[in-house]
């Protein structure tokens, strides 16, 4: 059973100041939940029903570092973010090996992303196709909030995500490195890189001019419809299919 402390504790995880504080984030839902207790990684606290302990029970098995506590659905509903809370949550530390984003592999560079569902959606994107480091703006959303962990399902446990200032970053590029604008070279004509940076810029604004300056390689996706623009997750997985695509 949890405790009143432990109650306020995770309630206090919906928000990045508390999250930086304690080095913790919270994971929900069903699925989410289990591929994180099959992985490696660590984890503080496992709050869940009693029949879904009970159904998986060798999963919890493999995490003795973890504190195991039975709760009821409206202890549950309580300390959620969701509007339909799930069955379990988890309470994982952050992973502090994390240093200094390589300069010589496929990276998605993002500029400004802020909404949580692209956010999620482009780490989603990163893991389809085996791209293992993204590299942050110091304003794009937090990639441990709780709506960035759900549209991201667990793709958090296979990409390094780390925080740059990006013009310094691309500095020590090794590799290629293309921007995402709307008036750079067809995509589709291109000659596909072992490997490069791709940067992404925020949903409004795009990618930042002193940004776009360091690309080696502008470059769009040409439209042949009357939209302004792309989703910036949308953008992000055409852009993978078509450099990555063999």
């Amino acid at each position: 059973m949890l405790s009143k402390a432990q109650i306020k504790h995770i309630r206090s995880l919906s928000l990045q100041k508390y999250r930086q504080e304690y080095r913790q984030f919270v994971v929900e839902g069903e699925k989410t939940s289990a591929e994180w207790l099959r992985s490696s990684s660590s984890i503080d606290l496992i709050v869940a029903e009693q029949e879904w302990i009970d159904q998986h029970t060798g999963l919890i098995a493999m995490h003795q570092e973890a504190t195991l506590h039975v709760a009821e659905a409206a202890v549950l509903s309580s300390v959620s973010s969701l509007k339909t809370p799930n069955k379990v949550l988890l309470v994982v530390p952050y992973d502090n090996a994390l240093t200094k984003a390589p300069d010589d592999e496929w990276v998605i560079l993002l500029d400004g992303i802020r909404d949580p569902g692209n956010m999620g959606s482009i780490l989603r994107i990163a893991d389809w196709f085996g791209i293992k480091n993204i590299v942050c703006s110091k304003d794009c959303v937090d990639v441990h909030n709780a709506k960035v962990i759900q549209a991201a399902m667990g793709s958090h446990l296979r990409v390094r995500i780390f925080e740059e200032e990006l013009a310094n970053y691309i500095e020590g590029l090794q590799i290629p490195v293309f921007a995402a604008v709307l008036n750079g070279e067809n995509i589709y004509k291109m000659n596909r890189p072992s490997k490069a940076a791709v940067i992404i810029g925020n949903e409004g604004a795009g990618i930042r001019q002193s940004i776009i300056e360091k690309a080696t390689h502008k470059i769009t996706i040409p439209s042949q419809g009357g939209a302004e623009s792309l989703n910036a997750a949308v953008s992000t997985g055409i852009i993978c299919a078509l450099l990555m695509g063999r």
